[in-house]
């Protein structure tokens, strides 16, 4: 409970900082509100919609579908599952957080759940498209054949550790 109002009291600071840069014409201030509002609209754009997709999936698909699918006996077709999956997401890790722990929930392996925020973070389609335009296709081939296996690589890895170790998430 402490936490919460240590948290509550920072994001007040937050706008008192902010509000005084205005009143004082503070440079840097200011240009933290713009920043801030700016993040804060880009995801009241897309978190509404995205939580509204989690939830029809956490309704709509059986949890023996995501354990035939992603579960510890998925194989490599797990990873393309959530290598497809994390390619068509939007908003970035905003969503696939709340994702992976629909899929945790449903019982996806978790060596599967960290390859999926890997790819996410890493080759969502309209982010390629987007660096492509800017950096060129030569440059985003390296960059995906670099961290594909690497994201792949650490997501079995941590996953391995994890689930040898017993670890459970605590998710209520």
């Amino acid at each position: 409970m402490r936490g919460r109002y240590i948290k509550i009291f920072f994001v007040f600071l937050l706008i008192i900082f902010i509000g005084l840069s205005y009143l004082n014409d503070y440079k840097t201030g200011k240009d933290t509100g713009d920043a801030f509002f700016h993040v804060l609209v880009e995801m009241l754009k897309i978190l509404p919609f995205a939580f509204i997709l989690i939830g029809l999936f956490e309704v709509w698909i059986e949890k023996e579908t995501v354990i035939k699918h992603l579960g510890t006996n998925s194989g490599m077709k797990g990873y393309l599952w959530v290598f497809i999956l994390a390619g068509f997401s939007v908003g970035g890790l905003y969503v696939a957080f709340p994702l992976a722990e629909t899929l945790y929930k449903k019982g996806a392996s978790l060596k599967v759940i960290f390859a999926f925020l890997g790819f996410a973070g890493i080759i969502r389609i309209p982010m390629t498209i987007f660096e492509i335009s800017f950096l060129g296709l030569p440059f985003t081939i390296v960059r995906l054949m670099v961290t594909i296996p690497l994201f792949l690589l650490i997501g079995i890895f941590l996953g391995s550790i994890l689930e040898k170790r017993g670890f459970k998430f605590n998710i209520k």
